[in-house]
């Protein structure tokens, strides 16, 4: 039989602290979130500016949101140790760059757990907000930072792009700054049938120009690659396809394909009717003006 292999339980392993160059040692359930006592496990004690050895001054306690369990907001409280330098005076405080980021109120757990949520999960910005105990405002300005390092600003999210899409979308339903972005798909998993199709970038704006521009600012390796640019009916994008991607076809994507021949179809109904029945200006009402008996 394979032996069961089992450990000690360890909040440290738990909460995936050791992968922030935490540990846990103490908890608590403080209201409706817990609180969980860490420590910084890498020494810092060598000076900076002189590398003579620190010696301890005192210690600050900094809060950071980590992922929640069990939807209860999860506290870290980092019990930071500071040092001075006896030669040269300089103060500094233990790194604690691996948990999260310089004035950060959020640890590289909580990003990753808050990216996936939106992206997969679909959850919405308030709900993660609530899960991790933190305002909309940060939450959301800590999803978008993250979101653009991982996902916008990867160098590599460019390779193997041969058949893209762009159409418009309504971002914003409000009569402040422009509602509407250019929406740039990667089509060649669909194609290919390996996998969904993913974004690649969403432009302010609409027009030929946000689109030749946004061509125009890639690579001459992606613009070589592209072979084929799905987009609807607007002449603009069809333009700056002509202009940055001489070599690639432009197709109309299936949707509007589609829409575009149930339009057809429903004014060639409504001609037909109207040649063979009249026009109705409403209820029991011909085009004559008389009632129907």
């Amino acid at each position: 039989m394979p032996k069961t292999t089992f450990f000690p339980a360890d909040l440290t392993t738990f909460c995936r602290l050791d992968e922030l160059g935490l540990h846990a040692y103490g908890q608590r359930r403080f209201g409706a979130r817990t609180e969980i006592l860490c420590r910084v496990t890498t020494p810092d004690a060598w000076c900076r500016t002189c590398g003579a050895e620190g010696a301890p001054r005192d210690t600050v306690v900094r809060r950071l949101s980590h992922e929640p369990y069990g939807w209860r907001p999860t506290i870290l409280l980092v019990r930071i140790r500071r040092y001075r330098c006896a030669p040269c005076g300089k103060v500094w405080q233990q790194d604690t760059s691996q948990a999260a980021a310089p004035r950060a109120k959020l640890t590289h757990g909580a990003l990753r757990w808050a990216l996936l949520g939106l992206v997969v999960q679909h959850l919405t910005v308030a709900r993660i907000a609530e899960c991790l105990g933190v305002s909309w405002n940060t939450a959301n300005t800590a999803v978008l930072t993250e979101g653009h390092r991982r996902l916008i600003n990867d160098p590599t999210r460019f390779d193997g792009v041969r058949v893209i899409g762009v159409d418009e979308h309504v971002w914003r339903h409000t009569r402040a700054g422009d509602k509407y972005v250019t929406v740039i798909i990667d089509l060649t998993p669909a194609r290919d049938r390996t996998g969904p199709a993913r974004l690649l970038d969403m432009v302010p704006g609409r027009s030929k120009a946000v689109f030749k521009q946004w061509l125009a600012g890639q690579s001459e390796a992606f613009r070589q690659g592209v072979e084929v640019v799905a987009m609807d009916g607007f002449t603009g994008f069809k333009t700056a396809a002509a202009e940055e991607l001489p070599d690639a076809v432009k197709v109309m994507d299936p949707f509007h394909v589609v829409k575009l021949a149930g339009d057809a179809l429903d004014r060639t109904r409504q001609r037909v009717q109207q040649q063979t029945c009249g026009h109705r200006a409403g209820p029991g009402i011909r085009s004559t003006g008389s009632a129907d008996p």
